[in-house]
């Protein structure tokens, strides 16, 4: 039967075919950045909850993508950019999430899994231990339920 791991391994793979992402972890928000050996940019992969509905399983993803802001201790002379690339860390996790999206989108997974809707997309910054920032996407995954009642 297709399911969790199924969904997640999946999702794991298409994060593995990205160049941008160099570590992918999956589980509790509390799970996140909590290795001293992690090297950044990390994807991590939250399920949310997943629904049955007839012949479907509507599984609600939630994928964060994330790597640390580096600041210059250089003094800020462009108060627009900063002193800091968290700008250009939150353009590239916004890409690493867009691309995923249309992987899942154009059905290069599988032909078990299918997108339904569109992603929201929310931009946090100074998020977890370190100072991390990105983008977290949340979206709807179907795939068959292969469950019988015999």
């Amino acid at each position: 039967m297709k399911g969790y791991f199924y969904v997640i391994d999946n999702l794991r793979q298409a994060l593995e075919g990205i160049p941008m992402v160099n570590t992918i972890t999956q589980g509790a928000l509390d799970d996140i950045d909590n290795y001293k050996s992690t090297i950044f940019p990390l994807s991590h992969i939250v399920v949310n909850n997943v629904t049955p509905e007839n012949n479907i399983l509507r599984f609600n993803v939630s994928i964060i993508a994330m790597d640390i802001v580096d600041i210059n201790k250089d003094e800020t002379t462009d108060i627009f950019l900063g002193n800091d690339n968290e700008i250009d860390v939150l353009n590239t996790q916004l890409v690493i999430l867009v691309r995923l999206y249309e992987l899942l989108r154009r059905g290069y997974l599988n032909d078990f899994m299918e997108v339904d809707g569109n992603p929201t997309m929310e931009p946090f910054t100074e998020r977890f231990e370190n100072y991390l920032a990105g983008f977290s996407m949340t979206f709807d995954l179907l795939i068959p339920n292969e469950m019988s009642i015999c």
